[in-house]
């Protein structure tokens, strides 16, 4: 009998399997993350063991996975009681933007934030030798979906009216991506990406969103002129050959360390080029590491296990309980989706050459644990509308 589940060993895949499928489906690519992470930055004179758990690459990936999980585990609780409570998820939608709004502020404050190979991203929350940061332009992500989702579902105004409905989703976009493209080129074209396809689904004029599309792409335009290595990529992208000890080394090395692993790749651990040639191996460039060591077929593996992700989000966000879950489901899929096709995009020379991580996958505590909290918000949707099937089946 079908309600609304999809083909799976020969019947239909009942909604409650949906969230089941999504923790599989993460916790595989966070496994091949830690194991890459791993990778990249184990020494060639000693054990990846010798180090303090703190203080190796693997010990602190795996901290940080641990810490992951249970964020799914509690946010998948906590935000089915929410969504239940059309006020309570209000609060909360108005709450964590504003909570994000003043984070990203304070990353331009002296004292509060710190500065890593001259980007200003990230914001102290230990002391300087545990060497602990978060980077409010993670949470910026939830916290724009989640508004974007209050704003278009839960306020009177139709979104269809450019003044009371359309320009405050605009506006909301424009501030997050403005605080974070002053530091962020990458992250904040994700942002408005993401925010134009919430605002899509929500059901916006068409006429809106391409006029305010045009000044979106005027003001990361500006971000990009006004900062001189933006730029400076920019014109390197058009001829990565031209100079490739200089603004053309990192796509050339990429090139070459995707080229390097063939159809099976060198091995785990065997790769060449994490030593001293490929730079951020471990971060904005870690899906090439994955193709070398593993060639053709682990990149491929990669790339379907994110679009199995995007498929179940989609799924989620069809069978959602109501219309806030349902673009609140859109827009976190479409934030983690975006994201992984962005990175490929990157390290394969497809678009220009921007900081951006794999999610799940590249090293970092604040991306892996902000990541899971909007899978535990993907959750908490797929088992209320589990949950809603069940009773109409009743």
């Amino acid at each position: 009998m079908s309600h609304g589940g999809r083909f799976v060993g020969g019947g239909e895949v009942s909604h409650s399997n949906y969230a089941s499928a999504l923790v599989i489906v993460v916790s595989a690519l966070a496994a091949i993350g830690l194991v890459a992470v791993t990778s990249a930055t184990a020494p060639l004179d000693r054990s990846i063991f010798d180090d303090s758990i703190w203080r190796a690459a693997f010990g602190r990936q795996g901290l940080f996975l641990c810490l992951a999980f249970v964020a799914i585990a509690v946010t998948a609780a906590v935000g089915k009681r929410l969504m239940a409570d059309s006020i309570s998820r209000r609060r909360t939608c108005i709450v964590v933007f504003v909570v994000s709004i003043a984070l990203l502020l304070a990353v331009f404050i002296p004292g509060l934030s710190m500065q890593i190979r001259g980007s200003q991203r990230w914001l102290k929350i230990a002391p300087a030798g545990l060497g602990v940061a978060f980077q409010p332009s993670e949470f910026a992500k939830l916290a724009l979906v989640c508004f974007l989702a209050y704003l278009v579902t839960e306020r009177t105004a139709d979104l269809r009216d450019f003044r009371r409905g359309f320009l405050p989703c605009a506006l909301a976009i424009a501030v997050c991506a403005g605080l974070v493209g002053k530091e962020d080129f990458g992250t904040a074209c994700l942002l408005v990406a993401v925010g134009f396809l919430t605002l899509a689904v929500g059901g916006c004029r068409l006429k809106h969103l391409l006029l305010t599309g045009m000044v979106g792409l005027g003001g990361l335009a500006i971000l990009l002129v006004g900062t001189p290595y933006r730029l400076k990529r920019l014109t390197s992208f058009m001829d990565i050959w031209s100079d490739v000890r200089g603004d053309g080394y990192q796509p050339v090395q990429s090139l070459v360390t995707i080229a390097s692993g063939g159809w099976l790749g060198t091995g785990l651990g065997a790769g060449i080029q994490k030593h001293g040639y490929l730079p951020d191996s471990h971060t904005d460039f870690i899906f090439s590491l994955i193709c070398e060591e593993t060639g053709v077929l682990g990149g491929g593996l990669i790339i379907s296990l994110f679009a199995v992700f995007v498929w179940l989000g989609w799924q989620v966000s069809c069978s959602a309980r109501s219309s806030f879950e349902r673009v609140l489901a859109f827009g976190l899929t479409a934030a983690i989706g975006l994201q992984a096709a962005m990175h490929i995009a990157v390290v394969t020379v497809v678009t220009p050459t921007t900081g951006i991580s794999l999610p799940l996958i590249s090293a970092g505590g604040s991306g892996l644990v902000i990541c899971c909290v909007m899978v535990g918000v993907l959750v908490a949707i797929a088992q209320r509308g589990a949950a809603r099937s069940d009773e109409m089946m009743a």
